[in-house]
């Protein structure tokens, strides 16, 4: 009986915690202008949010940001959505990001998480990584890697969520 009880409530407690949806944690992360952002202050007005970490050494990430960034302009005019782009680079190679960005054209929000505490606190293991926030900011989708055409995948999972 003790055995059932424990398995239950263990079972109770697994289907809770699916239930909830995880949100960002807060940190305190710098834009590419110096600027202080929380991390749980990222908001669109209640449209989602696609948050890619990437690092400008990191030649996948690039290619998946400049595939995103072609299309871009359609996404939001579409869906609203907005793409903030959060660098992992080392303190010491934050001076690299915004001429990264600035040379591809980037028009992203851009973050910087140079002691990759955000990354750790999601459990991000390897980037290029993409997280997709609904308009209340719970994450609704994790991806990891980046292969040619894999924005499709991303653009898709927004539209699920507008229907």
């Amino acid at each position: 009986m003790m055995k059932r009880l424990f398995f239950q409530t263990v079972l109770m407690a697994v289907a809770a915690t699916n239930t909830l949806k995880a949100q960002l944690p807060a940190y305190t992360l710098k834009d590419i202008s110096g600027k202080e952002v929380r991390t749980d202050t990222l908001t669109n007005n209640g449209r989602p949010i696609i948050i890619d970490f990437f690092a400008t050494w990191c030649k996948p990430c690039n290619r998946e940001l400049d595939a995103i960034s072609e299309v871009y302009e359609e996404w939001q005019e579409e869906t609203g959505v907005k793409l903030i782009a959060i660098s992992i680079d080392r303190a010491q190679d934050v001076h690299k990001v915004k001429p990264l960005v600035d040379n591809h054209g980037w028009d992203y929000e851009v973050l910087i998480d140079t002691n990759e505490e955000l990354k750790r606190a999601l459990g991000i293991q390897a980037i290029p990584y993409t997280l997709i926030l609904d308009g209340k900011g719970n994450i609704v989708y994790r991806h990891n890697g980046y292969v040619d055409g894999a924005e499709e995948e991303l653009i898709e999972k927004v539209r699920e969520m507008g229907e």
